[in-house]
């Protein structure tokens, strides 16, 4: 894969990726699923069965996270206030009750995206683009879910504390220190490319998860 680059400078990793996964992500953003929860036109149920999804997506990934921090050049990728795996568990215990972990069901393609981070490892290249993927859509378009949540499920800060980071006061600023570090890592063209082959894969990876969904809730 051939990479963009201006008067011989190369475009920093963090606004490649946004380059090339711009269509990408607006289909993610159009798939029937996700327009119909943000309309208001599932139920709580729907909310609740993508939660449970996102446990095990996040589990493999904060395992490749703890990979990723023995490695001195991705060490600064991986921010403890990014930490999800307990947040959906305090959202599932709500959504669910105290026997959540026997309620929930997991769908195949969620068990592929979380297989494909577990096979990655602690490879750098797989792991930015995952982290990527996740977190700051998390930070960006998923403060626009939360709100969205809230106003057509009756939801409040209880079921939303996947959404919420306590521990990010400023979320643009955050973001931007996240891009820097994004930007910093120590990769040659060859990994580059890896980066953005496995980002591709990651939407792919995400949009499988709410075409299932869409065929249970829709």
């Amino acid at each position: 894969m051939s990479l963009p680059v201006e008067h011989d400078v190369p475009v920093p990793l963090s606004a490649l990726l946004r380059q090339s996964t711009r269509d990408e992500h607006n289909a993610a953003n159009s798939e029937q699923f996700i327009e119909e929860l943000m309309a208001g036109a599932l139920t709580r149920a729907a909310y609740a069965d993508l939660s449970a999804q996102l446990l095990v997506v996040y589990e493999a990934l904060e395992e490749a996270s703890a990979a990723v921090r023995d490695d001195e050049r991705g060490a600064g990728l991986v921010f403890n206030e990014l930490t999800r795996v307990p947040a959906i568990e305090r959202d599932l215990a709500f959504l669910y009750g105290p026997a959540w972990r026997e309620e929930i069901r997991i769908l195949p393609a969620t068990h592929l995206y979380a297989d494909r981070m577990r096979e990655i490892g602690g490879s750098l290249p797989h792991y930015a683009a995952h982290s990527y993927t996740r977190y700051l859509g998390d930070l960006s378009g998923g403060q626009i879910v939360k709100r969205m949540m809230k106003q057509h499920y009756g939801l409040d800060e209880d079921g939303l504390a996947f959404y919420t980071f306590p521990d990010i006061p400023k979320v643009k600023v955050f973001k931007d220190a996240y891009r820097n570090e994004l930007d910093q890592l120590d990769l040659d063209q060859d990994e580059v490319s890896t980066t953005v082959a496995e980002t591709h894969h990651a939407f792919h990876l995400n949009r499988a998860v709410f075409t299932e969904l869409a065929k249970i809730h829709c």
